[in-house]
C-alpha cells in the first residue's frame, strides 16, 4: 500500500531555495496614542525592503481586501482602511494576487492581529494573552511575488495531522513532513492544514510549528474538533490557544486566479458543561455574513477553493451527515467555479458535481451537488494506526482503504485538479488491487471486529476454479469519482471494463460489507491494524471469467481519473483446482 520514499527527506541547503528567498516578517502594530477608540485603522504596503515596517517610498496598496471577521472593507487609493473594533476580533488581511504575506521563522503566514485587551479567561492551554489597549494602526506588510503572481499554482493541502503525543509528531516528520521537505512546487501557494492539528493536548502546538519550520513554502492553518480549549466552550474563546499560535479562525487568500477560503465549521452547544462529542457542523451567523461579503469582493473571474475541516458533504454518512446553511453556502457561491476541500473522516472522497445520494435529496433536490467535493486523506492516516516501516511512520491504512497523504490541488488559469500523493510515495502509486473471492470475505467476516489480531491468509490471490463466478478483481482507485473509468486486461487479453460499486444517483444508499471492501487494504487492517474497510465510495470490479485455467495469471488495470489522467498497476493471482 505505501511504497519506499521517493526521494531523500533533507531540508533545503539555507542558502538556497525557499529557505533563502522566504519573506520572513511580522505585521506592523503601532501603539496607540488615544484611548477608547471606536474603530482600527492602518494601511495595506509594499513592503520593499522587507523589514515589516511602511519606510518612505513603500506606497500602500490600494483595492485590497481587510476584515475583522465581521465587515470585510477595501483599501482606497492610498492603501488606506477601517474597521468597526469589537473586544475578541481578529483583524486579518486577504493576501492579494501577485504578493506574499510574510511568514515567521516556522513558516506560519503571519497576516493578522487579535485585539483581547483582557486576554483570555483562566485556560489550561493558555490562550490570548493580553493585547491591552486598541492600536492606532495595524498595518499589514505584502512583498511583490512572482509566485503567487502566475496563473499556475500548486495548493496542498493536508488534513488532520492530529498528534497526541510526542512519539506521534515523530511518525508525522518522518512520514508526510520529511515528503514535503523534499518537494519545492507549492511555495507559492502554499501549505494549508485543515483542522486536527493535534489531538486535544494544545501544548503539541509548538511541535506542530517545528514540523512547520521543515516546508518550503507557506503555513496556513484551519481548527477543527480536536484543536479547542474544552474548559471555554462559550462560542467566544473555545479557539483561543490555536490562534494564538496559528491566526484567524477563518480567513481567505489569493494565489494565481485562485481565491481560497479557510472556513471554521466545527460548532458546540454554549452551554457548560459540553462534552467532547457534541459538536455540530456549521458557520454561525458571523462567519456566514463575513463568507458573503468575502465572496462579494472576488472577481467573477477566479477559481474558489472553500477549505474546512469538516466536509460540506460527504459520502461515507451521507445517510446521517447534515451540515448547518448549506442551502445559504451554496447560494453564495451560486454561479462560481467552485471545489469545496474538507478533511475530518481520515479517508478520502471525490465527489462531482451532480453527484446524488439518497441522504442528500431534501438539502439539494434531484441535481445533486452544486460542485466538486473532496475529502482530503489524513497526514495520519488511520490515527497513525498499523504496522511501523522502517522508514519510521505506520502504514496507518484507513477506513476507505486509502494511505495516509496529502491532496495537491494543481491550478491552472481557474481549472483545478486534485493529485493525491501517499506517504513515501511521488505519487504514482493511485490505487491497490485485490481479488475478493468468497474465502477472502469468509474470512473479513470472522476478523473484522479483530482488527490488528487476525491470522495472515496463506494465499489471498490464490482462488479456486469452481468460485471463478462468484469472485472479483477489485480496484481502490483512491481519487476515483464519477467520470472515472477502470479497465482490466487479463493476461494481455481484450479489455474490459470494471464496474464501479456506488452509482452515486438518487437512490444510492452506502453498501456495506466484505463484498464491497478492497482486499489488499483488509490484509493489511486485519493483520496489522488501522481502520475497518467496509465501504467506499471509489472501488470498481470486476468479476472474473468462470473459464479461466488453473494457473497463474496477470491482470493489467488501467485507471483513469476523471481528468484523462491514466494510471496502470498489474496484481497476479492463481486458480487453483
Amino acid at each position: 500500500m505505501v511504497g519506499p520514499a521517493a526521494t531523500a527527506a533533507t531540508a533545503a541547503p539555507a542558502e538556497t531555495g525557499w529557505a533563502a528567498s522566504a519573506y520572513r516578517g511580522g505585521v506592523e502594530v503601532v501603539s496607540a496614542t488615544e484611548a477608547d477608540q471606536q474603530s482600527l485603522d492602518g494601511i495595506v504596503f509594499d513592503d520593499k525592503n522587507r523589514n515589516s515596517t511602511q519606510d518612505s517610498g513603500e506606497p500602500g496598496m490600494a483595492g485590497v481586501t481587510v476584515s475583522n471577521g465581521r465587515e470585510v472593507v477595501t483599501t482606497d487609493g492610498q492603501g488606506r482602511y477601517e474597521l468597526p473594533a469589537f473586544d475578541n476580533m481578529t483583524v486579518f488581511v486577504t493576501q492579494p494576487r501577485g504578493y506574499q504575506v510574510p511568514v515567521d521563522e516556522d513558516n506560519v503566514a503571519q497576516f493578522f492581529y487579535h485585539h483581547l485587551p483582557e486576554g483570555s479567561p483562566e485556560l489550561k492551554y493558555g490562550g490570548i494573552a493580553p493585547t491591552g489597549a486598541l492600536p492606532d494602526k495595524v498595518n499589514f506588510p505584502l512583498t511583490k511575488s512572482k509566485l503567487t503572481r502566475s496563473p499556475e499554482q500548486h495548493c496542498l493541502i493536508g488534513a488532520d495531522v492530529q498528534t497526541y503525543n510526542h512519539k506521534e509528531v515523530e511518525f508525522a516528520r518522518n512520514g508526510v513532513f520529511a515528503d514535503l521537505t523534499a518537494r519545492t512546487d507549492y511555495a507559492g501557494c502554499g501549505a494549508l492544514f485543515i483542522g486536527d492539528i493535534v489531538g486535544d493536548d494544545l501544548s503539541l502546538y509548538p511541535q506542530t510549528r517545528e514540523l512547520t519550520s521543515m516546508l518550503n513554502g507557506p503555513a496556513r492553518f484551519l481548527p477543527g474538533n480536536h484543536d479547542l480549549d474544552f474548559d471555554a466552550l462559550d462560542g467566544e474563546h473555545e479557539f483561543d490557544t490555536f490562534r494564538a499560535q496559528f491566526g484567524p479562525e477563518y480567513y481567505s487568500y489569493d494565489a494565481g486566479k485562485a481565491h481560497v477560503v479557510a472556513l471554521s465549521n466545527i460548532q458546540y452547544p454554549t452551554q457548560i458543561p459540553a462534552k467532547k462529542s457534541n459538536y455540530a457542523y456549521g458557520l454561525g451567523e458571523r462567519q456566514l455574513e463575513w463568507l458573503r461579503q468575502d465572496i462579494a469582493s472576488v472577481p467573477k473571474d477566479r477559481a474558489i477553493v472553500i477549505a474546512s475541516h469538516a466536509p460540506l458533504h460527504e459520502f461515507y454518512y451521507s445517510s446521517s451527515y447534515t451540515h448547518a446553511q448549506i442551502e445559504e453556502i451554496n447560494k453564495i457561491l451560486e454561479g462560481r467555479e467552485v471545489v469545496s476541500v474538507a478533511g475530518h473522516t481520515h479517508m478520502s472522497e471525490n465527489l462531482r458535481q451532480g453527484d446524488l445520494m439518497a441522504g442528500w435529496i431534501d438539502t439539494l433536490g434531484e441535481d445533486g451537488l452544486p460542485f466538486t467535493h473532496l475529502t482530503a486523506p489524513a497526514v495520519s492516516g488511520q490515527w497513525y494506526n498499523g504496522r511501523v516501516l522502517e522508514e519510521g511512520y505506520p502504514t496507518s491504512v484507513q477506513r476507505d482503504g486509502t494511505p495516509p497523504g496529502v491532496l495537491t490541488l494543481d491550478i491552472k488559469n481557474t481549472e483545478i485538479r486534485e493529485r493525491f500523493t501517499a506517504t513515501g510515495d511521488d505519487g504514482s502509486d493511485q490505487m491497490a488491487l485485490g481479488i475478493n473471492s468468497p474465502a477472502y470475505r469468509a474470512w473479513f467476516d470472522e476478523y473484522k471486529n479483530q482488527r490488528g489480531k487476525a491470522p495472515a491468509p496463506k494465499n489471498p490471490n490464490a482462488v479456486a476454479q469452481g468460485e471463478l463466478g462468484a469472485t472479483w478483481l477489485t480496484t481502490n482507485f483512491w481519487m476515483g469519482a464519477t467520470g472515472s473509468t477502470v479497465n482490466v486486461s487479463i493476461d494481455g487479453g481484450e479489455t474490459t471494463e470494471a464496474t464501479r460499486t456506488q452509482s452515486m444517483t438518487a437512490d444510492d444508499v452506502p453498501l456495506i460489507g466484505a463484498e464491497y471492501t478492497d482486499p489488499a487494504a483488509a490484509l493489511e487492517q486485519l493483520v496489522h491494524g488501522g481502520g475497518l474497510h467496509d465501504r467506499t465510495s471509489h472501488l470498481w470490479r470486476l468479476q472474473l471469467p468462470a473459464d479461466l485455467a488453473v494457473g497463474e495469471h496477470t491482470a493489467a488495470v488501467t485507471a483513469t481519473d476523471v481528468h484523462g489522467r491514466e494510471f496502470t498497476e498489474t496484481i497476479t493471482f492463481e486458480v487453483t483446482e
